[in-house]
């Protein structure tokens, strides 16, 4: 491997380690351009780690099958007249 090498692969290892802790991908390649880090070997860090995470997220099946609500017909309350509820007719 050659030095070049050495350094995106160490870069990667530490982008994929504190995207884990929450940090984004922009913020990182900053912090790494202002510590000295060549924009290049940055860039190629970056889409190494994308590329290793992407191989290790699981693969998404399939959209699962749909599945339809039942709904249910709202029940109309029965309405009785004035004289049917003052002389408890049904």
């Amino acid at each position: 491997m050659g030095k070049e090498t050495q350094i995106v692969r160490k870069l990667a290892d530490y982008i994929k380690k504190n995207l884990s802790k929450g940090y984004t991908m922009d913020s990182l390649k900053w912090a790494l351009v202002r510590q000295g880090y060549n924009r290049t070997e940055v860039v190629g860090a970056l889409e190494l780690a994308t590329r290793e995470l992407a191989a290790e997220a699981p693969k998404v099946e399939a959209q699962p099958p749909r599945v339809e609500p039942v709904i249910e017909p709202i029940q109309e309350p029965v309405r009785r007249g004035f004289f049917s509820r003052l002389f408890g007719m049904d």
